[in-house]
C-alpha cells in the first residue's frame, strides 16, 4: 500500500505563533478596580441612607411618644388626679381603688395606641404604676435621662442589641425605646404648663421599624450588587469580544506574512526554475527526438534498447521539466461559465482504466443541482487529476475513490461556493506532515517532484477558492476544495478586503 508520503528538501521558515496578547488587561484592572469602589461606595451609601432614616423613625417615635404623654398628662390629670384630691384628698395609690381608677385612665388613654408599656414614678424615682405586672414603691436610679425629665425636657433611651460591618448596621432581637417626659399639672385656660410632679416612661416596640430599614439597606446593597454584576458581565464580554477580534486580526497579520514570505521564495525560486528549464526543454527534445530517429534505424537488439531507455528517460525527464515550468509560470485564467461535474467526469474517465486495474471502486455523489461555475475548466482539470492520481496511488492495489459535490453557504453576505470533496481509503496523510503537504519540493516518493500539491493549491487559489487535506477518521485522506460560483473582480475584491478589515476595527465616531 502506497501513502501519501512526502518529504521536503526546501524548508519553509517557521513562524512565531500569535501571541495571546492582553492589550485590555489594563481595561479590565481599571474596570474591576472601578466596581470595586462602586460596590463599596453603595455599601457605605446604604449605610449613611439606612442611619438617616433609622434617625428619622426615632425622631418619629420620639414625637410620637411626646404627643401620647400629653394626652396621658391631660387624662390622668383631669380624669384621676383632679377628681381623686377633690374626692380624697390626698392621693395614695397603694390603695386599691385609686389604684384600679389610674389604671383604667392610663389604659383607656392609649389603647389603639402603638405603646407597649407605662410607667409612672414619683420625684424622688419610686416607680407608683406601671401597667405591667410588676412590684411598685422601689426607688429606682434611672440616670440621666430621668433628671432631665424632672427639668422639664424629653429624653429618648434605645434599647436592644445591634451589629455593624463597614456602616452597615442590623438590630439582633427586640429593639424597644424608653422616653422619658415629665408629668406635669395641667394649667386650666393656660397654655403653660405647672409643676413637674412626677415622670412617664413611655416604651414603644420598634423592633418591627428596624427590620424594615435593615431590609431596605439588604434592598439597596442587592440591588446594586445586581447592576454591578451585570454592568462587570457586559464588560467582560465586551473585551472578550475585543480580545477575539484582535487575536483574529494578529492571526490574518501572521497568515498575511507567512504568505509574503513564501511569495518571495517562490517567487526567486520561480525565476530559476524558469530560466533553467527552458535552457534545458530544448537540448533535451533533441536528444529524445535523435534517440526515437536511432530506436527506428538500429537493428541490434540490444543497441535498440538503450535507444528506447533514452527515450523513456528523456520523456520522464520533460515531464519534470514540464512539472517545473507549470510551477514557476504565473497561472492566466480563461474564465468561462463551465459545470465542476462535467470537469470531474472528464477526470474520472481518464483514470477509470487505471482504478480497473488496481480494483478501486469509483463511487460518485453530485448534490449541486443546476449551477453554473465561473472558472478555467482546463486548470481545474488539472488540479483534479493530480488529486484523483495522488488518491490512486495512495490507495494501492484496492479501496475506494468517492468524488462528492455539494454547495455550501460560509457567509449570509456572498454568494455560496462549490465544494468538491475526494475521498480515498488509502493508509493517509502522516500527522508530522500534516503541515509540510503543500511546501514545494516536498515529496517521499522516489520519482516524484513535490510539486503537485503546489500546483494544485496555485490554481485554486488563482480562482478565490481554498484546499485543504484532512486525514479520514475510518482511514484515508479527504480533500476539500472550495471554489467560489462567481470570480469577483478587481473592484468587488478590494471592497470584500475591506469590509473583512471593518468586521475586524470598528468604525471610529
Amino acid at each position: 500500500m502506497r501513502s501519501w508520503r512526502l518529504n521536503g528538501t526546501i524548508p519553509s521558515p517557521t513562524m512565531p505563533s500569535v501571541p495571546q496578547a492582553k492589550p485590555f488587561r489594563l481595561v479590565k484592572y481599571v474596570a474591576v478596580s472601578s466596581l470595586i469602589v462602586i460596590l463599596v461606595s453603595t455599601v457605605f451609601l446604604s449605610g449613611f441612607l439606612s442611619h438617616s432614616v433609622r434617625k428619622i423613625l426615632v425622631k418619629k417615635s420620639e414625637e410620637y411618644a411626646f404627643l401620647t404623654a400629653e394626652n396621658l398628662n391631660h387624662q390622668v390629670f383631669y380624669q384621676f388626679t383632679a377628681p381623686t384630691f377633690m374626692i380624697d384628698g390626698e392621693i395614695r395609690l397603694s390603695r386599691k381603688d385609686q389604684y384600679d381608677r389610674l389604671d383604667k385612665v392610663v389604659k383607656s388613654a392609649i389603647h389603639g395606641l402603638a405603646v407597649e408599656r407605662v410607667d409612672i414614678y414619683t420625684t424622688e424615682g419610686i416607680l407608683t404604676y406601671s401597667t405591667e405586672d410588676v412590684s411598685l414603691g422601689e426607688a429606682r436610679d434611672l440616670g440621666e435621662p430621668f433628671r432631665k425629665a424632672l427639668e422639664g425636657d424629653a429624653v429618648s433611651v434605645m434599647e436592644g442589641r445591634r451589629h455593624s460591618f463597614l456602616g452597615v448596621s442590623w438590630a439582633v432581637g427586640p429593639q424597644k425605646m424608653r422616653t422619658y417626659l415629665p408629668m406635669w399639672v395641667e394649667m386650666p385656660l393656660s397654655w403653660k404648663r405647672g409643676r413637674v410632679i412626677g415622670v412617664f416612661e413611655i416604651t414603644q416596640d420598634i423592633t418591627a421599624d428596624q427590620a424594615n430599614i435593615t431590609r431596605f439597606q439588604i434592598l439597596i446593597i442587592a440591588s446594586v450588587a445586581a447592576f454591578v454584576g451585570i454592568l462587570f458581565a457586559a464588560l467582560v464580554a465586551i473585551v472578550r469580544r475585543a480580545e477575539k477580534i484582535l487575536e483574529a486580526r494578529a492571526r490574518e497579520r501572521q497568515k498575511l506574512e507567512e504568505e509574503l514570505n513564501r511569495a518571495e521564495r517562490l517567487a526567486v525560486l520561480g525565476e530559476m526554475i524558469a530560466g533553467v528549464s527552458h535552457e534545458i526543454k530544448n537540448p533535451l527534445g533533441i536528444i529524445r527526438s535523435t534517440a526515437e530517429l536511432l530506436e527506428t534505424r538500429l537493428e541490434d537488439p540490444r543497441r535498440k534498447k538503450l535507444a528506447s531507455i533514452v527515450v523513456e528517460e528523456a520523456t520522464r525527464l520533460n515531464h519534470i521539466v514540464t512539472e517545473f515550468l507549470d510551477f514557476a509560470r504565473p497561472k492566466d485564467l480563461q474564465v468561462r461559465p463551465c459545470r465542476v461535474e462535467d470537469i470531474l467526469e472528464r477526470n474520472l474517465t481518464v483514470i477509470e482504466a487505471e482504478c480497473q486495474k488496481r480494483n478501486i471502486r469509483i463511487e460518485r455523489d453530485y448534490q449541486t443541482g443546476d449551477y453554473e461555475l465561473e472558472a478555467d475548466a482546463n486548470l481545474l482539470y488539472r488540479a483534479f487529476m493530480n488529486l484523483m492520481v495522488n488518491a490512486v496511488q495512495a490507495m494501492g492495489e484496492s479501496g475506494t475513490l468517492r468524488v462528492e459535490t455539494s454547495l455550501h453557504c460560509l457567509d449570509s453576505r456572498r454568494d455560496p461556493v462549490v465544494e468538491v470533496r475526494i475521498a480515498d481509503t488509502g493508509s493517509g496523510i502522516p500527522p508530522e506532515d500534516l503541515n509540510k503537504i503543500f511546501n514545494p519540493f516536498f515529496t517521499t516518493r522516489e520519482k516524484g517532484t513535490g510539486l503537485g500539491l503546489p500546483i494544485v493549491q496555485s490554481i485554486i487559489q488563482s480562482h478565490h477558492g481554498t484546499v485543504d487535506l484532512t486525514p479520514r477518521s475510518e482511514g484515508g485522506t479527504n480533500a476539500v476544495v472550495r471554489l467560489p460560483l462567481r470570480q469577483p473582480r478587481s473592484s468587488e475584491h478590494v471592497d470584500d478586503n475591506r469590509r473583512e478589515a471593518d468586521t475586524l476595527v470598528p468604525p471610529k465616531p
